[in-house]
């Protein structure tokens, strides 16, 4: 049964392989028209790499016995770990990866917590590192100074510092706040951070992110989010940062998941309504071109877990940022790892715009994903890799 199973399941995969593959041809100028894959499923986007579902459900079902259990079909964390593994077969296939940016909150330590000096994942950054791999991370947190960083991250900061890694490798991690809004590089100063002028590794689109128009999405979300407290009656408080605005509960109090979802399609709801519709008005009393400003201004809303924000940019322009800052990187060669991937509120979801992502579930995932980059680069390395049926 088990066998049989594995046989139906593997031909599955291959078969929608074959629509990936087919899909990645039509992705070229050349060709304008639409893939099967597209016609079948119109929102699908860009894929940077090939997909090696056959191998990577292989993989899997040596680790997680699918293809034997009677009664649970394959569920969707199992198509989720699948994906993941197809990722890192097409980094590897494709001559490995030279950037991996992480999310932080529940992808490198748990909700709310830091990366304290005995979380497993750290011995794999370091490892990265001495590889030549570029490290980012790429959080909400929207500090404006380096303490707070280290405070979030001092277990990883104080590793490489104590490591005999060359202070080039070391260089090789940077922090990008707020999305995409701040950047910090690593330094042997005590806090382990430097901050990164803005001039330095901004991107070109993002020089019409106006000062006065990024303050004018803050007050329109600031705006919804007061009718959002008030129409709900939640026990919040305002929280307004330089480039972010949101609610967090007061002391003592729970959010539910709820409460922060209505808040987050709120927020979108009245800013892609109004204040697109504001700029586009503005522009047009200036006989301006209507899609310069709006279209360039762009902004995410998310729920945190226990509180939710609006941020200027999102996690797109925070992966191609770094991409830029090391050199211009392509997407190609670029992984994000997160745990945001919901369509709803989730700010991890918009980096699959500008590279490869693989969605983990708990910072053990992660350890997990980055053990297995290392196990099938070595084998990769060795000429071990060919189809893993046959490494059985």
């Amino acid at each position: 049964m088990a066998h049989a199973a594995h046989s139906r399941y593997a031909q599955i995969m291959q078969d929608v392989e074959y629509l990936v593959q087919d899909h990645r041809r039509h992705q070229t100028p050349d060709k304008p028209y639409r893939s099967k894959l597209k016609l079948l499923v119109p929102s699908v986007g860009t894929f940077f790499t090939p997909l090696h579902l056959r191998d990577a459900f292989v993989w899997q079902d040596q680790r997680r016995h699918i293809s034997s259990r009677q009664f649970v079909a394959p569920s969707f964390n199992d198509v989720r770990l699948i994906l993941n593994t197809a990722q890192i077969i097409g980094l590897v296939n494709d001559g490995g990866v030279d950037l991996i940016t992480f999310d932080g909150d529940v992808t490198l330590y748990d909700d709310g917590q830091s990366l304290t000096d005995d979380n497993p994942v750290i011995p794999r950054l370091i490892d990265l590192l001495r590889r030549g791999t570029r490290i980012g991370i790429v959080t909400a947190a929207g500090y404006t100074d380096a303490a707070k960083y280290y405070g979030r991250l001092h277990g990883l900061l104080d590793a490489i510092a104590n490591s005999d890694l060359p202070l080039t490798q070391k260089k090789n991690l940077i922090v990008v706040g707020g999305e995409s809004n701040f950047m910090f590089a690593y330094d042997d100063s005590p806090d382990r951070l430097k901050h990164i002028r803005r001039r330095e590794w901004i991107l070109e689109e993002m020089q019409s992110w106006t000062e006065e128009n990024i303050q004018a999405l803050l007050d329109i979300a600031e705006k919804a989010l007061r009718g959002c407290i008030k129409s709900m009656r939640l026990q919040c408080e305002i929280l307004r940062k330089e480039r972010a605005v949101g609610i967090v509960p007061k002391s003592g109090v729970k959010l539910s998941r709820e409460q922060l979802e209505e808040t987050v399609l709120v927020c979108q709801r009245i800013l892609v309504g109004i204040f697109r519709a504001t700029l586009h008005l503005d522009q047009a009393n200036q006989q301006q071109e209507t899609s310069s400003v709006a279209d360039k201004l762009p902004f995410c809303v998310f729920n945190g877990g226990a509180d939710a924000f609006v941020d200027v940019g999102d996690k797109s322009w925070g992966v191609l940022v770094c991409q830029r800052y090391f050199g211009g990187i392509e997407g190609r060669r670029s992984l994000h790892v997160g745990d945001q991937f919901l369509s709803i509120g989730a700010n991890d979801f918009k980096a699959r715009l500008a590279c490869t992502t693989a969605w983990i579930a708990s910072p053990e995932e992660t350890v997990l994903l980055l053990d297995e980059l290392a196990e099938l680069g070595e084998r990769r390395q060795h000429n071990h890799f060919h189809r893993l049926e046959d490494i059985r």
